[in-house]
Order: C-alpha cells, then sequence, then structure tokens
C-alpha cells in the first residue's frame, strides 16, 4: 500500500524533529519520496511560530488505523504534547492519502478532511505527487493547488536532504 504523510513541526529545531520523525518511520515503512521544505505560517491558531511543514511518500504493509497509530506514537516520542488544538508542537504527523481509500471513522478520516484546504499541504504534496487524485473530489494534487488561494503564506525553505537521516556508517546508503 502506499500512503502520503504531512509532516509540521513548529517549535525547536524543526528540521531536527522532522529528521527524527523520518527516522523512526523508516522503522515501520518504506520512505519512498520526501519533499522540500517549506515554512508556513500558523494554520488555525495564529498566535505561535512558524512551522516547517514537508510531505513524503510511504510504502506501508500497516492498516490505515495502524498506520495513525504508529503516527501517534512518534509524535510522543518526539516530545509532542496535546494541549491546545492546532497549537505548536514538536512534530505532527497527518496520514493525507492510502492509496485511493476513502474512509470515515470516529477515530481517522481520509484522505484527510481539511487538505484541499491546506496550502501548507499542497505546496509539499504538489512537488512529490502533483498527479494524485482525491478520491473524493476528482482532482489531482496540482489542480486542488491551483484553485486555493493564499500560497503566498508557504515559502521554499531548503531541500529534503535538510531532513533525510544520516547515511549508514557501514555501507553509506542512506536510510531509505
Amino acid at each position: 500500500m502506499t500512503a502520503y504523510l504531512g509532516l509540521g513541526s513548529n517549535l525547536g529545531n524543526r528540521a531536527e524533529y522532522l529528521r527524527q520523525a523520518l527516522s523512526l518511520l523508516a522503522e515501520s515503512a518504506a520512505v519512498e519520496a520526501v519533499s522540500s521544505l517549506y515554512e508556513t505560517e500558523p494554520w488555525g491558531l495564529r498566535e505561535q511560530p512558524a512551522f516547517l511543514n514537508a510531505a513524503c511518500q510511504v510504502g506501508i504493509a500497516l492498516a490505515p488505523a495502524d498506520l495513525l497509530h504508529e503516527l501517534q506514537r512518534i509524535e510522543r516520542t518526539l516530545g509532542r504534547e496535546r494541549r491546545q488544538r492546532w497549537g505548536p508542537r514538536t512534530v505532527d504527523l497527518d496520514i493525507l492519502f492510502y492509496d485511493d481509500l476513502v474512509l470515515e471513522t470516529p477515530e481517522l478520516v481520509i484522505p484527510h478532511r481539511l487538505l484541499a484546504e491546506r496550502a501548507f499541504v499542497l505546496v509539499p504534496l504538489a512537488e512529490i505527487a502533483p498527479a494524485l487524485r482525491h478520491p473524493r473530489l476528482g482532482k489531482t494534487v496540482v489542480e486542488l493547488l491551483a484553485a486555493l488561494p493564499g500560497r503566498e503564506g508557504v515559502r521554499w525553505w531548503g531541500p529534503a536532504e535538510e531532513i533525510k537521516p544520516p547515511r549508514h556508517k557501514d555501507s553509506g546508503e542512506a536510510l531509505f
């Protein structure tokens, strides 16, 4: 199965938190693509530091609910505390798409309910999966992004290499 994830951080060393999240994710999934990093204005709760955001594509054998629990475990491992909705966080990991699945449970909605409204999700996702089609809306990621006003709040920050984990010492190959 293929899943697309959104990654974000706005506390501490944001790039390092994203790098650590990808390293931990690589223990349970094949990280196949990672977008560049984008600095974005906060969404929802405006009075907080700017975010670094990225998107990644993973090959995954976990069921959607199990993937959600794994992402929440990674968030907790990296110090995420859920004190305030849309508040500051060390790391935020969201399932954006899981193949072409449409799922709505009290715990999980796939595709992510708000992704079509969020430039900070669509800009990095368009970099790695421009032709990916939203199974409910019938539009590609690029089409969703083109219809969205307010992209000026998303600024390129750095290449994906900024958050890719270090290479293995023995082989010189990347962890993913």
